[in-house]
């Protein structure tokens, strides 16, 4: 492929120099259809049962975008008081949010029982505390299936090596303390891990789940978890996640265990990067050009406090070049390695990258951004993060975040008379 954004006309003929001159770079600019259309498709994951896909918003929550899963009609799962108090804003009614905290305090564990929010516990001590909080009340678990999968060891959130769920040997314990605290247990949930394109592991954390569904009576729901992965290599021509044959050969799946259960509770599924990574880019700039010891860099504003994940990852995100408003083909070509403008030897966009011949003063177009891109960002070397910015249906553009000052970053620190 040459050019996704111009494929999908990510920019929908607006001029892709007048955004960045506008907003300032870096910028990331969202299209509101790509996000729509993902939404839709992870939707239709199950169609022949009760189904939902709940929208994981720790991948990206501006409430922008969460307004546009309200409007879809998907919801969403929590994992702090503050992703709920971004849903409640948004719009998103209070049976729609599913809170799946880890590691959380009374106090938050108190605010979504006082909202009744339902909650899933993902230990027996956090599952302990609620039952003290909550006699009597509606609650789920998180249950670690035994099976991890995900592109990154720092992403994988089942199996011997996580921090994430209960683990099935302990599951008479749960039952000790639901009766207890006389808890009712509606649903069991879990997540294998984050960006697998096989979709066979996920397929087999299912099955294992459901297997250990049949232990519990009466749920409610059972939730299969997110992780669905994204095609972050595009222009190389990288295939789609499967969903089509994803869902053909999870039907059956679904079918044996309806037959076994006696009946269908609702599944769930957790999707986060899939619903909005490939609608987000980042547009930057490029403001120097130098070689050291043979190796060409590429110095632009696109640092690791805007982007973190292929400092934090060994992530790929494939880059476009635009010059004048317009995409430079891929022809050209040239090795770089794109680096950011913080003061860390890590902070390295992309390393050893074949991309068309780059001059000073191009933008570059970093592409599927919209997952734990803005969400991550911090402002280390008291860098402001950027704006954020959404080119809607009809193609007009909103601004969805103005960019931080220095006086945002400045307004929280309290001024001490030290001695």
């Amino acid at each position: 492929m040459n050019s996704y954004i111009n494929e999908v006309d990510f920019f929908k003929n607006n001029n892709i120099e007048e955004i960045a001159d506008t907003y300032g770079t870096p910028v990331y600019v969202y299209n509101e259809d790509i996000i729509r259309d993902r939404m839709r498709k992870v939707s239709g994951a199950i169609t022949k049962y009760p189904y939902t896909a709940n929208y994981s918003v720790k991948a990206n929550t501006n409430i922008h975008i969460l307004k546009l899963a309200v409007s879809e009609g998907i919801n969403c799962d929590a994992m702090s008081v503050g992703e709920i108090k971004m849903l409640l804003a948004a719009g998103m009614p209070k049976e729609r949010i599913f809170f799946v905290p880890n590691n959380v305090s009374e106090q938050e564990l108190q605010y979504a029982i006082d909202e009744d929010i339902l909650t899933s516990l993902d230990s027996l001590s956090q599952l302990e505390m609620y039952g003290k909080l909550n006699k009597g009340g509606r609650c789920a678990v998180r249950i670690n299936p035994g099976v991890g999968a995900g592109h990154h060891e720092k992403v994988i959130t089942a199996g011997k090596k996580t921090k994430f769920g209960i683990a099935e040997e302990d599951i008479d314990k749960i039952a000790d303390i639901v009766e207890k605290y006389d808890l009712k247990l509606v649903g069991i949930n879990q997540h294998i891990g984050s960006l697998f394109m096989d979709p066979q592991p996920y397929l087999d954390a299912v099955t294992n789940l459901l297997r250990i569904a049949r232990r519990f009576k009466n749920l409610e729901f059972v939730d299969f978890g997110g992780g669905y992965g994204i095609p972050y290599h595009k222009l190389d021509d990288e295939k789609d996640f499967p969903m089509e044959d994803f869902k053909k050969k999870l039907e059956p799946i679904l079918d044996e265990f309806v037959a076994d259960y006696g009946y269908a509770p609702l599944f769930k599924s957790e999707p986060g990067r899939f619903c909005v990574a490939e609608g987000s880019v980042i547009l930057g700039r490029v403001h120097a050009l130098k070689s050291n010891s043979g190796v060409k860099y590429v110095g632009t504003d696109v640092g690791m406090n805007v982007l973190i994940r292929p400092s934090m990852y060994d992530s790929h995100h494939d880059i476009e070049v635009v010059r004048d408003g317009k995409t430079v083909a891929r022809e050209d070509m040239e090795t770089v390695t794109v680096t950011g403008n913080i003061c860390e030897t890590g902070d390295i966009l992309a390393k050893d990258r074949q991309l068309p011949k780059i001059q000073q003063g191009d933008l570059i177009c970093v592409l599927d951004t919209g997952a734990y891109g803005y969400s991550m960002c911090y402002p280390y070397n008291s860098r402001p993060r950027p704006a954020e910015v959404m080119i809607c249906s009809d193609g007009s553009i909103e601004l969805i975040r103005r960019k931080e000052t220095i006086e945002d970053l400045m307004k929280l620190q309290i001024n001490l008379s030290c001695k």
